[in-house]
């Protein structure tokens, strides 16, 4: 067996490695790896076997016909008996075309996605042969079946409250989108003599990872990116992360046993481009898994809430259901 795991960057690889350590070992330990070339994508990959290709976007017809001989170009060398993806756009490229070769194509929905499917998932129906999975019982309907959901690992604890002396900012690399209220709510919160430190009476040390948001008129040591083996130690080593409400962001932070404060985008204020950010955050919030909040509705308290938990990861959480 030669399986094919292919993603854009950001979020969607982070949940095709959470998938990925979930699938049987005769799939994954002789897997090629096939990512759009970014430094986010090299980071994580960095110790798996990849190649790293062009940007597909959903909408880039052009940028998808391109990518099909590049795809033939890896069948002809590796002869994958397998493809899977969580997308986006690149899977539009890939699976299709493997499966007209004669691979086993399967395409993951994002955790993301609980009332609707993304715009690759609902252009992926429309070939035959593909195999479709949510992550959402009630969302398994015709051609699309429940394979679990890569969150049902998590579970939280309380911890003894402590000053928060180390805090980690992750607002993702999601490109072309803006998110200033998010920092506009931060900042004040956590900039030296702000409102964490004068409540507890001690500073803290701030990480910001703020991807394509203009962060130049606030006073921060602002970062577009951060390597993720180094995003990871500073998460575990912080006592409060606060993200977007992506699915990198969430990951990496349960994953490192910290609860997140999630701030969704809005579609409305064209932070995004629909809201799946928001029912995301709230289902995580509902089950325990983050504290969400608004921008404008962000407090203190709710920090000292967050940092008064820590996220436990069962290491043999149930197989992923593919029908491989």
């Amino acid at each position: 067996m030669r399986a094919l795991l292919v993603s854009t960057d950001g979020g969607h690889l982070s949940e095709l490695v959470a998938v990925a350590e979930r699938l049987p070992a005769e799939v994954v330990d002789n897997a090629l790896w096939a990512c759009i070339d970014s430094v986010h994508a090299r980071s994580v990959l960095a110790a798996k076997h990849a190649v790293f290709v062009p940007r597909v976007s959903p909408r880039d017809a052009k940028a998808m016909l391109k990518s099909i001989p590049v795809a033939h170009k890896l069948h002809r060398e590796h002869h994958f008996t397998h493809v899977i993806s969580t997308g986006s756009g690149i899977a539009l490229s890939y699976l299709p075309y493997l499966r007209l070769r004669g691979v086993q194509a399967h395409f993951v929905e994002s955790a993301t996605r609980l009332t609707d499917f993304s715009l690759a998932g609902r252009a992926l129906a429309r070939v035959p042969g593909i195999n479709l999975y949510t992550q959402y019982e009630r969302m398994a309907t015709g051609r699309w079946h429940y394979a679990g959901w890569v969150y049902d690992r998590f579970t939280t604890v309380e911890v003894a409250p402590a000053p928060i002396k180390r805090a980690v900012v992750v607002m993702g690399t999601l490109r072309k989108y803006q998110y200033a209220r998010f920092l506009e709510a931060v900042v004040p919160m956590l900039q030296p003599d702000g409102a964490l430190e004068r409540a507890q009476g001690s500073p803290v040390e701030t990480l910001w990872q703020t991807g394509f948001t203009d962060a130049g008129r606030f006073d921060i040591d602002a970062r577009d990116f951060v390597p993720s083996g180094e995003l990871d130690a500073a998460i575990a080593d912080a006592d409060l992360v606060i993200g977007h409400a992506g699915a990198g962001t969430t990951l990496t932070a349960l994953s490192e046993g910290r609860l997140p404060v999630l701030l969704p985008r809005s579609a409305a204020r064209e932070e995004n481009m629909d809201d799946h950010q928001q029912l995301f955050a709230d289902l995580l919030d509902q089950r325990g898994l983050a504290i969400r909040r608004d921008p404008d509705t962000l407090t203190v308290d709710d920090l000292v809430a967050a940092a008064s938990r820590r996220v436990e990861v069962d290491p043999d959480p149930e197989p992923f259901r593919l029908r491989l």
